[in-house]
């Protein structure tokens, strides 16, 4: 995976381009750190299963 990624700003109301900020292994997998280029939203997502900028799987909130 990249250093950036398209993705849904819940701030900007729209598609932003995300600079990843941190990467981490952990024993759910890979922890990526996302950070929004326009307002710095930020949201963590570990192996597509938890995105906390939807609150699905686990995640509820912004990193």
């Amino acid at each position: 995976m990249g250093l950036e990624i398209d993705h849904g700003c819940p701030r900007c109301g729209e598609s932003r381009t995300f600079w990843k900020t941190g990467t981490t292994e952990l024993h759910l997998g890979t922890k990526r750190k996302w950070q929004c280029s326009e307002c710095g939203f930020g949201f963590v997502e570990i192996d597509g299963a938890v995105d906390t900028s939807t609150g699905t799987g686990t995640g509820t909130g912004a990193a």
